[in-house]
């Protein structure tokens, strides 16, 4: 599985940034890895400007072999929270998706 970061001007996307998080997406991904061939994370921050709560925003899109991608989004008052929602969503967008194709 590749991870592809995205981030917009007001985050830094450095490799301090990213390690934690690929680790994090690595861990809890672990069991759709084999399906998964592309995995491109989002990051951005909707108020740049200024504060806000929950304006930290991860979109996390999944792209599987010989399927259309499967993309979620979610909202965070910091990057890890943003990201966490993302994932318990594309965790339940995948066990759907993968769960019909067994049925057929």
């Amino acid at each position: 599985m590749h991870i592809q970061f995205n981030t917009d001007n007001s985050i830094k996307g450095s490799e301090a940034f990213r390690a934690p998080l690929e680790d994090t997406l690595n861990k809890s991904l672990t069991r759709f890895a084999e399906r998964i061939t592309r995995l491109e994370v989002h990051i951005n921050d909707e108020n740049s400007h200024k504060p806000g709560q929950d304006d930290k925003r991860c979109m996390l899109e999944a792209r599987l072999e010989g399927m259309q991608p499967i993309a979620v989004t979610n909202n965070g008052a910091t990057e890890e929270h943003a990201l966490d929602g993302a994932i318990d969503k594309l965790k339940v967008a995948l066990d759907t998706t993968i769960g019909r194709l067994r049925n057929y």
